[in-house]
């Protein structure tokens, strides 16, 4: 996923697919690995999603980062039973 531009819908398939090749990892450290994976270029851009999103930015662009792929993740996923 080194690609700049990823829908919500592709970042869900790739947080999918990261989490079937690490079962183990709990969904914060599925989304560091799929930002770090994603490089400097998809961190930048998901930390902007994540300032537009909350109006501010807290914390470093890294965290900011995975805290927008787990904000996608949750919403897409829709309410827990």
């Amino acid at each position: 996923m080194r690609r700049v531009g990823v829908t919500d819908e592709e970042l869900l398939v790739e947080v999918a697919l990261t989490r079937l090749d690490h079962p183990d990892l709990d969904l914060e450290e599925i989304a560091e690995l799929l930002v770090r994976k994603a490089g400097p270029d998809a961190v930048l851009e998901f930390a902007s999603r994540n300032l537009a999103e909350r109006g501010e930015l807290r914390g470093a662009m890294f965290a900011a980062a995975v805290e927008h792929v787990i904000r996608v993740v949750l919403t897409l996923r829709g309410p827990s039973d």
